[in-house]
């Protein structure tokens, strides 16, 4: 399937591009394309500065043979190191602290011994908790899942809990989402309806996304939520370089360092033991970041 699954890749930057160019309206991605070796692919690194709202993003697809070393190779459990791996990774940085930071990213693997799968997931990590928008989004995730398999929501979002977790800091990173990986074909489910499922989740990106960046643009903010968002920020670094496996996995792999990290915010900030104040709109989001919340009828 990877020629199709590439080709949909492909198809889903460029129409997640023009989405998040038009809804922002303050500047254009610049694209980098790169290649991994002679006959070993590359991919199309696409990042976005300094618009009207989004102050940092990336849209990045790839489509990469090689082999993997052999620590890697163990951990997925394949008898054959040989790979090929194509996907779309996405995440967005906000200028105001009004707006979410997000994340999400698709995925196709295919081993050296035949064996296929997905990956993937959506997430949420706003500064400022606004509960509407928080169950509007898990409800947006749970439409596209129930039209694939009603157990597919309840799975990954809990998925979600667990792996965008900080376990050093026992918080989520967010709100949470779903998350799914290594998903093969089985006797009830075949591979290419898992990937009609992927379309689903990557389709229903753009227009959440967009309508919680319209509806928070232009909300005021002071000086101290800025900070705020800088420290949030700060949080979002330690998951994706102490926890992320993607990013891992990337490093590991000999992947693309400036496109693994470009993930990271232009500025994040860290303070000693900070805590905010009791029933502060800080310390309202703080309750929430945690596992096994129901969304759905919060």
């Amino acid at each position: 399937m990877k020629e199709e699954v590439e080709a949909f890749f492909k198809s889903f930057q460029d129409n997640l591009c023009s989405a998040l160019e038009s809804c922002d309206g303050g500047a254009l991605f610049t694209e980098d394309l790169w290649y991994k070796g002679e006959g070993e692919g590359g991919g199309r690194t696409r990042i976005f500065q300094n618009g009207q709202v989004l102050e940092k993003g990336g849209v990045l697809f790839s489509a990469v043979t090689g082999t993997l070393p052999e620590a890697a190779a163990k951990a997925l459990l394949l008898p054959d190191p040989h790979f090929f791996a194509t996907g779309v990774s996405v995440v967005l940085h906000p200028i105001s602290p009004m707006v979410p930071i997000t994340h999400m990213n698709v995925r196709y693997f295919e081993a050296g011994n035949g064996e296929a799968w997905f990956g993937g997931g959506i997430d949420l990590t706003p500064i400022y908790l606004d509960k509407a928008q928080a169950v509007n989004f898990h409800k947006a995730l749970k439409k596209a899942c129930d039209q694939h398999h009603v157990g597919y929501y309840d799975e990954f979002k809990k998925w979600a809990d667990d792996y965008f977790y900080l376990t050093h800091r026992q918080e989520t990173r967010g709100v949470g989402g779903i998350f799914f990986d290594r998903l093969l074909a089985t006797s009830e489910i075949s591979l290419p309806e898992r990937f009609a499922f992927v379309q689903s989740v990557a389709n229903t990106f753009a227009p959440v996304y967009t309508d919680i960046m319209n509806q928070n643009r232009d909300l005021p903010y002071t000086p101290e939520q800025k900070q705020w968002q800088l420290l949030r920020r700060g949080r979002y670094v330690e998951f994706n370089l102490a926890l992320d496996r993607g990013t891992r996995f990337g490093l590991e792999t000999g992947g693309r360092t400036e496109s693994i990290l470009m993930s990271l915010p232009p500025l994040a900030g860290w303070e000693y033991n900070y805590q905010p104040e009791a029933n502060s709109p800080e310390a309202d989001t703080l309750k929430y970041l945690k596992k096994d919340i129901d969304w759905i009828n919060l």
